[in-house]
């Protein structure tokens, strides 16, 4: 199969975003002191010490998180608890005083090949530290497959939920990878990676600012 795989939905609670005519969220209010953003704690088959990092654009309307050795994968000897991979992440977010933010899009990017049969699943979840509300979006893969695949998350301005202003809490973060051989050869490998070897394959989360009201 060629070409990318563009997979969008409705995600609840976090996502949310108005897209300019670039396809990106329209920012308002963004501060100009640098945020910073760190890993506290991660865990997880997909992510092992030192394969995952975290960095904040130069214009404080974006994150992304880089993986490199987030990989799933069936058949071809492979075991079976290669098939499901997962990552769990809480971030440090230091963001100015007077400000609060809002996760309104994710995109997803990475490499797949599915053998005829065999089916893979890409899936996340988020919530900031102490709040009840998550949100969570799956997307699913079928063989036969062979390139690269981009997946994005958003949804209405309206549901769009913020950090609490004053409070400084930790942005947690679960992906998951799976690949399930199905009816695929059992002798050849299926595999799905959220790979960043190059700067452009990684997670990227666009943020959205407001100003917090004065107290």
């Amino acid at each position: 199969m060629s070409g990318v795989l563009a997979a969008g939905g409705a995600a609840v609670a976090l996502f949310a975003s108005t897209l300019s005519a670039q396809g990106t969220p329209a920012m308002t209010d963004v501060p100009t002191e640098r945020i910073e953003i760190s890993i506290e704690t991660i865990n997880g088959s997909g992510c092992p010490a030192g394969t995952a990092a975290v960095a904040a654009s130069a214009d404080n309307t974006a994150f992304t998180v880089t993986y490199s050795d987030f990989l799933a994968q069936a058949g071809g000897g492979a075991s079976v608890i290669e098939r499901r991979k997962n990552c769990q992440l809480s971030l440090n977010v230091h963001i100015p005083q007077g400000f609060t933010y809002a996760i309104a899009r994710v995109d997803y990017r990475g490499y797949a090949y599915l053998e005829n049969g065999a089916t893979a699943l890409q899936k996340a979840s988020y919530y900031f530290q102490g709040s009840a509300e998550t949100a969570s979006q799956s997307y699913d893969f079928g063989g036969p497959y062979d390139d690269n695949w981009h997946t994005s998350d958003s949804t209405e301005v309206a549901e769009l939920v913020y950090a609490p202003c004053g409070e400084e809490r930790n942005f947690n973060i679960n992906t998951e990878l799976r690949v399930n051989p199905g009816d695929s050869d059992p002798n050849a490998t299926s595999f799905i990676v959220m790979d960043s070897t190059d700067s452009e394959v990684s997670t990227t989360y666009h943020m959205s600012w407001k100003e917090c009201p004065a107290s």
